[in-house]
């Protein structure tokens, strides 16, 4: 699989987890991808923390309006019913806890569910963003990524980058399978029929407790 392959299976599999009604925030990178694959039968509230509700998928190349872009500065379109508020209204929505799902991607997520996602220690960053708001103001909390980064690990017992959050995360999905965290122990769910057990456990740094009913999932 190349690189977009792995970015697109991992975003199709983010959508299959929302609900109607659900109000979700997709984090830059990869989970802007999942706007692309909600499934038509299900009706969630797609909002961007840059000031609106009513995000649609991305843009085709030469329909985009330069002005309409997500959180990521990439071109989006809308669905009926869109509205733009400031960034003070938009912090409220998701620090008042109306967001169900956020999306995020990782640079490291361990198995007592911490999250680091906004810098490694001597490189340039422009700051945390909203995750740190996001992470704790969603009823749930999913991280997209890849397994691994260039050979690195990237699921493991403890975080050593700077956290952006503690404890927080609910749902890890990789390109690998599905990973739930419950009490601080990392749940195989689903597992991507391209890869063996022996595969996903040996680039994962955190030791995978095997669901009984483990599935394939779908890629």
């Amino acid at each position: 699989m190349d690189n977009n392959q792995i970015k697109n299976i991992i975003a199709k599999r983010v959508a299959k987890e929302f609900q109607n009604g659900f109000v979700v925030n997709l984090g830059i990178g990869l989970p802007t991808l999942v706007a692309n694959y909600v499934p038509e039968e299900v009706e969630v509230i797609l909002q961007s923390e840059n000031g609106f509700v009513g995000m649609g998928p991305l843009a085709e190349a030469g329909k985009e309006i330069k002005d309409l872009v997500n959180a990521g500065a990439m071109p989006v379109t809308l669905v009926p019913g869109a509205a733009f508020f400031d960034s003070a209204t938009s912090f409220a929505i998701i620090r008042g806890g109306h967001v169900d799902v956020t999306v995020l991607g990782a640079l490291q997520v361990d198995e007592k569910g911490n999250l680091a996602n906004w810098m490694v220690p001597g490189s340039m960053v422009p700051g945390m963003g909203g995750a740190m708001d996001l992470v704790v103001g969603a009823k749930k909390v999913i991280v997209a990524m890849t397994h691994t980064a260039k050979g690195a690990k990237k699921i493991l017992k403890q975080c050593d980058l700077p956290l952006t959050a503690k404890e927080q995360v609910n749902l890890i999905i990789t390109e690998m399978g599905v990973i739930e965290v419950v009490n601080r122990r990392l749940i195989l769910r689903e597992i991507n029929p391209h890869f063996t057990l022996e595969e996903v456990q040996a680039l994962t740094d955190a030791e995978l407790i095997i669901c009984e009913d483990l599935k394939a999932m779908e890629v």
